[in-house]
């Protein structure tokens, strides 16, 4: 028995509670709902059958309505680790509803025991089993797990995601991707498990195919390349970023890039001016840590024996701002850790960034190494998430037998935090930036729309400082006149950065309150031996991301 035609209703998770991820307050001030749209559920609609209909509902920017779960005759869902917990509200609501549901994405493959609810479940990536799961269904199916073969999908056949399916106005930006998969072998990561080490592009043509979508359906502004590392494979990234170019160029640079990419970077002048000339104007780089003895030990050696702030100024210097990772928790990490990091930060002057506990995610080396040294904790695999207090490298971790004191490691990792997002602290690497960021002239046509959504934020940003801020009104206004009069090209980049404050601020404080509670079990812990992290109340910055105030909010 076949069925021709299928609802398909496709589900992104939301990023819940306080996690670096869930950017709500600066989105807020920039007049969006979330950051960017759920690219892997529109690539997946774009894969599935042409005579099958297909609405999305992104839970980050809308709510579920019953009248969509009613007209679905399948639902589609799944995301990463953050998301795990609305991905399972999700599979659950769709069972009491009656409904298939499918969870796919990173998070499922790396754990598919955690989705068990689910009814189908889809591991890896979706372009080389998408099909035989739409020819399952229309036979009849309504089970199963579809596996694709690892590091095989050929992304040359990816489709051009469904950015028809999109409000744009709800977000800040919008992802394509050009490749897949990093050369490197840090230890911690799951990347390379995920998707391989050696990077899979798609073609010139594909890529100026779905800029030519986006630009055909209005977007302008920043567009992500949502690579894991964009220069992976730098000989095919060098052949496409010409094209790039001079496709900006004949649009008048209708968009700005951001990407992640590897600290190597900084070695290829030739690299860095192809990214200026396509007008990217933002990197996130994993640092991870500035001692060469700890990154060696995680096998990051590509960040070893270099001078970290140099190569930052010089990424600067080509007109790209920097966001970067940290890391605490790492075996080799000696007491000096925490200083050793926020003097790397603040030399390299980098506003924003993601510090976290170290944690062994699902199928890396380093899991697979604690397991063999009998080191990992009972609860590794869900429950030291508290999804009630958010669900990230931030608020959790840690799910091991720690070489140094449990303590020592938690005391660190607060002392960054208070450190590097103490105002005047933050303020200052700000200004620094703003001086260092050669932004290209590169004769973009001012659009009135963009122009005036820049006014409005920078607007809303005021007066939100002013109303609930006073206490950042002076870094603020001498952070801005500073960019105004030495380098006003830089000046919507480092009004950006003010607005990602907005959030970071409060994050950090929320992290440094759940810390301080955490700390206070790690002696009776200690002494049971390791137990289940429970969730606890803590004292968090209130809904409104309150930076100066705190209120005491039960997660």
């Amino acid at each position: 028995m076949t069925q021709a035609g299928c609802n398909v209703l496709l589900v992104f998770p939301r990023f819940d509670g306080w996690s670096f991820w869930n950017i709500e307050v600066a989105c807020k001030v920039a007049g969006r709902r979330c950051a960017e749209p759920p690219l892997g559920l529109i690539t997946v609609a774009a894969l599935l059958p042409p005579d099958w209909n297909v609405q999305l509902v992104d839970r980050n920017a809308q709510e579920l309505g019953d009248n969509q779960l009613a007209w679905a005759d399948l639902v589609m869902t799944g995301g990463m680790i953050p998301q795990q917990p609305d991905t399972l509200r999700i599979i659950d609501l769709c069972n009491a509803r009656g409904k298939p549901v499918v969870v796919g994405g990173p998070d499922v493959t790396s754990s598919p025991h955690l989705y068990e609810r689910a009814d189908f479940r889809v591991l890896g990536e979706a372009e080389s089993v998408i099909e035989a799961f739409a020819r399952a269904w229309n036979e009849g199916v309504r089970s199963g797990v579809f596996a694709a073969e690892q590091y095989k999908t050929d992304v040359t056949a990816s489709p051009v995601p469904r950015f028809d399916l999109l409000n744009l106005d709800h977000y800040l930006g919008v992802g394509i991707q050009f490749s897949r998969g990093c050369p490197f072998t840090c230890e911690f990561c799951d990347i390379i498990e995920l998707y391989g080490r050696v990077p899979r592009t798609k073609t010139v043509a594909q890529m100026l195919a779905e800029l030519d979508a986006l630009y055909r359906i209005g977007h302008r502004g920043s567009v992500n390349l949502v690579d894991d590392n964009l220069i992976g494979n730098k000989k095919a990234v060098k052949g496409f970023l010409p094209h790039l170019a001079e496709w900006q160029r004949q649009r008048g640079y209708p968009f700005a890039f951001v990407t992640q990419a590897s600290i190597n970077l900084a070695d290829d002048d030739a690299l860095l001016g192809m990214m200026r000339e396509a007008n990217f104007e933002a990197v996130f780089i994993g640092i991870e840590s500035p001692n060469d003895e700890i990154l060696i030990s995680m096998h990051k050696k590509q960040n070893a024996r270099r001078n970290l702030s140099a190569c930052i100024h010089k990424i600067y210097a080509a007109g790209l701002f920097v966001t970067a990772g940290f890391i605490i928790g790492f075996d080799s990490e000696k007491n000096s850790v925490a200083d050793e990091m926020i003097a790397c930060i603040e030399a390299a002057a980098i506003p924003v960034c993601m510090v976290g506990m170290l944690t062994a995610l699902p199928n890396t080396q380093l899991t697979r190494r604690l397991a063999r040294e009998g080191r990992l904790r009972p609860d590794q695999d869900i429950s030291f998430f508290d999804p009630s207090g958010g669900s990230d490298q931030c608020t959790a971790g840690l799910n091991f037998a720690t070489a140094r004191p449990r303590r020592d490691i938690l005391n660190d990792y607060r002392l960054v935090l208070e450190r590097i997002y103490e105002p005047t602290a933050f303020f200052g690497r700000l200004r620094r930036m703003g001086g260092l960021l050669d932004r290209p002239k590169l004769g973009t046509k001012t659009q009135a729309k963009a122009l005036l959504n820049d006014l409005r934020t920078l607007g809303r940003l005021t007066w939100r400082l002013a109303t609930r801020h006073p206490e950042l009104i002076k870094p603020f206004s001498s952070t801005l006149i500073d960019c105004a009069f030495r380098n006003p090209a830089a000046l919507k980049q480092v009004v950006s950065q003010m607005v990602m404050y907005l959030h970071v601020g409060p994050f950090s404080r929320y992290v440094v309150n759940h810390l301080d509670r955490h700390l206070a079990m790690v002696d009776t812990e200690d002494r049971r031996g390791p137990v289940a992290t429970a969730p606890v109340t803590v004292v968090a910055p209130g809904p409104d991301g309150n930076i100066g105030k705190a209120v005491a909010a039960s997660r």
